[in-house]
């Protein structure tokens, strides 16, 4: 599994206008649906629902908030950059100012967690989360992030 396979380019963005938890996983579920005509009111739910089991914040600015959706016939993600960090109570407590949801089908099983892994290593680099902060355009993001997971696997 391959980045580039879950993630398209439209996917990724820089947002501005974001100043809460709430108010990002509305802007990852209207990515969902603008660029993978996922149901938004489906993945905000959803997404809420899943960081009610406890927070995906994984720590160094990085959010990785993930959710299952009926009729989704492969996992796809968002990618975003927040021009002001975020409180996201995550596990150390640090504003989050990197996001990348996971949207998966219902029973995509072990694909989901594939998926999960290989967006969590890429972005434990913390190299690649440098280069992904000291950029705002978003083509250049989705290079970075691609070329980054392909790089580690080489």
């Amino acid at each position: 599994m391959e980045l580039s396979m879950i993630l398209k380019p439209g996917a990724v963005r820089v947002l501005s206008a974001v100043s809460s938890k709430k108010r990002l996983m509305h802007e990852l579920g209207g990515i969902a649906e603008s660029v993978y005509g996922v149901d938004h009111s489906a993945a905000v739910e959803a997404l809420q629902e899943r960081e009610s089991l406890g927070p995906t914040g994984v720590g160094h600015g990085v959010a990785l908030p993930h959710a299952r959706i009926d009729g989704l016939a492969e996992v796809v993600g968002a990618l975003v950059l927040l021009e002001t960090p975020i409180d996201f109570d995550s596990v150390d407590r640090q504003p989050v100012d990197l996001a990348f949801a996971l949207f998966a089908p219902r029973d995509a099983g072990v694909e989901h967690l594939k998926a999960l892994a290989l967006v969590s290593r890429t972005l434990r680099d913390p190299s690649v989360c440098a280069k992904l902060r000291s950029n705002t355009n978003p083509a250049t993001l989705y290079t970075i992030v691609t070329e980054a997971q392909a790089a580690q696997a080489a």
